[in-house]
């Protein structure tokens, strides 16, 4: 089956539904739509939904697991036949009869074989500075993976001597066994234990790979992170993964960038962030202020009367997006810097300037006790103080 409602959703139970609970519910059900008493479209997938949801909900060891994992972890511990294996429907024989030698085919009454097995799927962690994705680099990594034994090229026997098909599955890899159910017989099918599916019977082990025919290794590659690649970025590189059973494909080796904060730039997207600290006299009079960008140093004009908390973008400053011409801005916010030390002179200076300014410095607001604030505020002032 290929969906992924939740079981106790699917069942209409709570998740702390106590298991009588579940098996009224799940017989309720099953007279509702069991194929010959529910002539509807969807009565027979509906029917393999409820008794798949009943057949884990019903094994403690499986509603442990489903309860733990949900359907990304529980679906990679059991295959539909592990899901029906085991399950008790004995109490439902009245109601069912021999159905599931019907409808179930997969995992009731028929055969699956197993085949090679592709490799496994590997994923690598790619640590890089914010310059670095910036402009993209190219890095050599070493990934552990399995390989093909290179002494006995895959086989599993020493140089010399050859496997023999396995006495207890007959080459195919897999045992089957039929048990008697309620519902008729059930076949079941598991990886031979004498060879582990392989289904080859090895006299003489290489030495090498002690008969498995793959060993550990390290590889050493090249990985192209392009300019501009964003945090968690995923590369494929098809057939870097682990080795497959022969006759099969390798998995696949996904490359993730990992970028690393930065202690000037916040990038958000293609944008970038930063803050530039300024003095007010800067400020108030305006200047040009040399500012750092991820693709060299440019100058920026700081208009006066420029406030604290002022944000100024520098167009096309930011990330290039990948695949694409775009390029994001860089937003840069001014920090005002007060002098937290003054010397006499200064602090004279600062004073004569606030009583020609008309501001009165014993007030909290900074500003003349009778006049309204002029707008444009102290950093107009300063600009006019100078200008005279």
């Amino acid at each position: 089956m290929t969906s992924k409602s939740d079981y106790y959703e699917i069942l209409g139970v709570s998740k702390d539904a106590s298991d009588d609970e579940i098996k009224k519910t799940y017989r309720k059900l099953a007279m509702k739509y069991h194929p010959d008493k529910n002539d509807s479209p969807e009565a027979e997938e509906k029917f393999k939904e409820i008794s798949e949801a009943y057949a884990v909900l019903s094994d403690s060891e499986k509603r442990a697991s489903y309860d733990k994992f949900g359907h990304a972890g529980f679906d990679s511990q059991y295959s539909q036949e592990d899901i029906f294996r085991g399950a008790d429907f004995s109490d439902f024989g009245d109601i069912f009869g021999d159905i599931f030698g019907n409808i179930f085919g997969g995992g009731f009454g028929s055969t699956r074989t197993r085949g090679p097995q592709r490799g496994a799927d590997l994923q690598y962690e790619l640590r890089l500075t914010l310059e670095e994705a910036y402009k993209g680099k190219t890095v050599e990594i070493e990934v552990p993976k399995i390989i093909t034994c290179d002494k006995c090229s895959g086989t599993g026997a020493k140089s010399g001597t050859v496997a023999k098909a396995c006495p207890e599955c007959r080459g195919s890899g897999n045992v089957q066994r039929t048990i008697q159910t309620p519902f008729g017989n059930m076949i079941s099918q598991s990886t031979c234990p004498t060879c582990h599916g392989s289904g080859q019977k090895i006299d003489t082990p290489c030495p090498k790979c002690s008969g498995k025919g793959k060993v550990r290794s390290t590889k050493k590659m090249s990985v192209a992170v392009p300019a501009g690649a964003p945090n968690g970025m995923r590369l494929r590189y098809p057939g870097d993964g682990n080795v497959g059973d022969p006759g099969a494909p390798a998995g696949d080796l996904y490359v993730v960038v990992r970028i690393t904060q930065d202690g000037y730039f916040v990038r958000e997207g293609d944008d970038v962030y930063v803050n530039v600290d300024l003095n007010f006299i800067q400020a108030a009079l305006g200047t040009e202020i040399t500012v750092r960008t991820l693709g060299g140093d440019v100058m920026m004009t700081v208009p006066e009367g420029t406030q604290n908390g002022s944000t100024f973008r520098l167009k096309g400053k930011g990330f290039p997006r990948v695949n694409s011409k775009s390029v994001g801005d860089q937003y840069v916010t001014i920090n005002l810097i007060t002098p937290d030390k003054l010397s006499t002179d200064q602090r004279k200076l600062l004073e004569d300037f606030a009583k020609t300014s008309g501001f009165d410095t014993t007030t909290k607001a900074g500003v003349k006790k009778k006049e309204k604030k002029e707008k444009g505020g102290f950093f107009k002032k300063v600009k006019e103080a100078f200008e005279e």
